[in-house]
């Protein structure tokens, strides 16, 4: 076994091909959208409650010996039990459980567009500090939760946490997780993935909620660097490394890492239980702390740049350095993925829109009429008569757009007002001419 392989199976969220089966119990199945070594998992919809769902298949194939069929089923019934245990708004819920012929099946909600942490473990593509703080703290937050009911999740890795479309969080998998009082059998011994196991894990000890923390600390690192504290090309140095090694400092992997959030993450990694947060509301407070500092200095950071992208737009040529930062205080930036909706003919809204990266097609009805690209604006005629969008726009590829409230525009001056104005004039005098690219918005 390799060090970077798991000792217990986990699930993917990668689409993959395969035949479904038209139904697993009562739900009938969409698509697959998911495969691991122990099971699929497959899209569905719950007409009941009108919501759609993830039904995860756990195989229990009849070539399989009994010590791996066993397995399957105490990871199905740990699971299944969550669905009365765990309620938490940063823990994916399980909504039922049930077999269908001789293989287990459990339903969960179903996130679309989730990615899970693994995304961001790369040092190509690593996210902010502040969105990794603040997807910590919720992590903290859950597993304080979770062991507060009894329930050790064992395997917190960046592949059991989803980051959804809105930056909420969901850990998942709690399929070899430890429960208190529980009637079914555990998974003993050495469970999880290697790379994330706590000292005590690797030596086979009392498994106890510090061990969730130092998981959690492995994954805050990565998050961080794109690298994981400790790593090794065989399995056997990995894990003397997990009880005797110190990983590299943080700065020397990235530089703008805060001293106080390297300490958060050193604290968490502590060999010694006794040295580790107590707990996650524990590590949650640590965050907490660093988090506004981080937070208020990002927001300056990003406002000065957004400053420099909106000067350099057309639309904004004529004004002052003053009248931009009245338009940013009265404004959300937006982005949005290829065929997203942006508005919708009919709609009615008081925001118009102009183009900062990426372009937008217009269509009226059916038909399609235009696009849109870089400093071009629309939603004009809604932000000054209050009418109905006349068409829809939707984006053609990766948009970013600012979005500005009339009614927090009128609290802006009479100087940038007019300078809005002129240039809503210029634009309907453009697209008469011709020379714009789309009808009235």
């Amino acid at each position: 076994m390799s060090a970077e392989e798991a000792t217990a199976p986990t699930l993917t969220s990668v689409p993959v091909l395969g035949d479904a089966p038209e139904r697993i119990g009562k739900y009938p199945i969409i698509k697959e959208i998911g495969q691991g070594s122990s099971g699929r998992v497959f899209l569905s919809h719950d007409p009941y409650y009108g919501r759609d769902v993830a039904i995860k298949l756990y195989n229990v194939e009849p070539e399989d010996d009994e010590q791996k069929a066993r397995t399957t089923r105490k990871m199905f019934f740990t699971e299944a039990q969550m669905m009365g245990r765990l309620q938490h708004q940063n823990i994916l819920p399980v909504y039922d459980a049930g077999e269908e012929n001789g293989s287990y099946y459990v339903a969960t909600e179903h996130i679309q567009g989730a990615r899970t942490l693994a995304a961001y473990c790369r040092p190509d593509n690593l996210l902010r500090l502040d969105d990794v703080v603040e997807i910590l703290y919720k992590c903290a937050k859950a597993l304080h939760y979770a062991h507060g009911r009894g329930v050790i999740h064992r395997d917190i890795k960046p592949s059991n946490v989803m980051l959804t479309l809105d930056n909420d969080v969901r850990i998942i998998d709690f399929g070899i997780a430890l429960v208190t009082d529980s009637d079914v059998s555990r998974i003993e011994g050495i469970a999880g993935s290697p790379s994330y196991m706590s000292p005590e894990q690797v030596q086979a000890g009392e498994i106890t909620a510090a061990s969730d923390i130092y998981s959690l600390g492995v994954v805050m690192y990565e998050l961080l660097t794109g690298f994981r504290p400790f790593r090794a090309n065989n399995l056997s140095k990995l894990l003397h490394q997990i009880v005797y090694a110190t990983p590299p400092p943080i700065h020397t992997l990235r530089k703008e890492v805060p001293e106080e959030v390297e300490d958060i993450v050193a604290t968490a990694l502590q060999k010694d239980i006794k040295n580790r947060y107590g707990t996650g509301l524990e590590l949650a407070a640590a965050l907490t702390s660093v988090f506004h500092d981080l937070r208020a200095k990002h927001k300056q950071l990003d406002q000065q740049e957004q400053f420099n992208m909106l000067r350099k737009l057309r639309f904004f040529h004529d004004f002052s350095h003053e009248e931009i930062w009245e338009v940013l205080r009265a404004s959300e930036w937006r982005d949005y993925a290829e065929s997203d909706e942006i508005v919708r003919e009919g709609e009615m809204d008081d925001r118009f829109y102009v183009v900062v990266s990426g372009r937008v097609g217009v269509k009226s009805g059916r038909r399609a009429v235009g696009e849109m690209g870089i400093g071009d604006c629309f939603g004009e005629t809604s932000y000054v008569s209050g009418a109905r969008r006349t068409a829809t726009i939707s984006a053609l590829g990766p948009v970013t757009l600012i979005s500005v409230s009339s009614t927090l525009l009128e609290q802006a001056s009479s100087e940038c007002q007019l300078r809005f104005n002129k240039m809503f004039l210029r634009s309907l005098i453009e697209r008469l001419q011709g020379v714009g690219a789309s009808p009235r918005t």
